[in-house]
């Protein structure tokens, strides 16, 4: 049986921080509705219908006025909700996609014209583990080809081995939820100094996001900041944020939103020129050149 997960918290907070004109959610999803964007047949994970009217009443409550769809695995390679979601948007909106084996330069150029401006690749277990090698160094001389970068959403005890592989990328790659760290085993694990280590490339970047997912201590998730605090210290031009909504597989605590963008601010530690950095500069690079 595919497991059904959680959905978001739906009463969302207004947050305390005001987020600054033009800031963007660097990582979010749309999910369905199923009964006109079906999920994939061998999905690992069924959501609630999490549509693109929701994402947009939220971004609404939270003050943010831009954002990147991650393409999410429960919707398999079928771009087609992430294309209707950047089409809405009208120019608000960029997207990250997931593609199948032998996927053509023609598709990926579609994509493109569609407003896709990466790939994201899975290694996380419960979500498939390592994808196909030959497939993934194919699509990255693909991506390079268009301009794009590519998303390794990684379990934390992957990044040391895959490091030299990882560093061997020659596009802008960027690492989810700052590598789903666990923030009981301190800033100073092997895996946490490991990306540390990887963000001194000028290729690297890192999410700041998926505080619930590093947490140790649950809500408020406050023991996720000192990751990124150190991740801001190391490269503060290539950190992004995004809330990650609905917040698929959440086993824990269900973050509420608003909250998210208050710990942002802990995060930041009140310096608005590096919250005007990480929400609206950074993903400006990348997403809106």
């Amino acid at each position: 049986m595919i497991p059904t997960c959680k959905g978001p918290d739906p009463a969302t907070r207004t947050p305390r921080l005001v987020l600054p004109e033009g800031a963007c959610d660097a990582h979010c999803h749309v999910f369905g509705p199923g009964a006109v964007f079906p999920y994939a047949a061998d999905r690992a994970y069924t959501p609630p219908d999490s549509p693109y009217e929701g994402l947009v009443k939220l971004h609404g409550i939270l003050g943010i006025s831009r954002a990147v769809i991650v393409h999410a695995s429960c919707h398999g390679s079928d771009m087609t909700v992430t294309l209707d979601g950047i089409a809405r948007s009208e120019g608000r909106m960029r997207g990250v996609a997931v593609v199948e084996q032998g996927v053509t330069d023609a598709e990926l150029a579609r994509l493109h014209e569609g407003g896709i401006r990466g790939v994201r690749f899975n290694f996380v277990k419960h979500l498939g583990g390592m994808p196909d090698m030959a497939h993934f160094r194919r699509v990255l001389a693909q991506a390079e080809a268009l301009g794009w970068h590519v998303v390794l959403h990684l379990d934390a005890q992957d990044i040391v081995p895959l490091a030299d592989t990882i560093s061997a990328i020659r596009i802008p790659f960027i690492i989810d939820h700052m590598a789903r760290v666990k923030a009981k085993d301190g800033t100073g694990q092997p895996a946490f100094r490991q990306l540390l280590e990887l963000m001194r490339n000028p290729l690297a970047w890192v999410k700041i996001s998926g505080p619930e997912r590093v947490s140790s201590s649950g809500a408020p998730f406050r023991d996720a900041v000192p990751f990124a605090q150190a991740l801001l210290a190391a490269a503060p031009d290539r950190c992004l944020w995004g809330t990650d909504w609905p917040h698929p597989n959440i086993a824990g605590d269900m973050p509420n939103d608003g909250d998210l963008v208050d710990l942002l601010g802990e995060m930041v530690q009140g310096d608005e020129a590096l919250l005007r950095q990480v929400v609206v500069a950074n993903p400006n690079r990348l997403y809106w050149p």
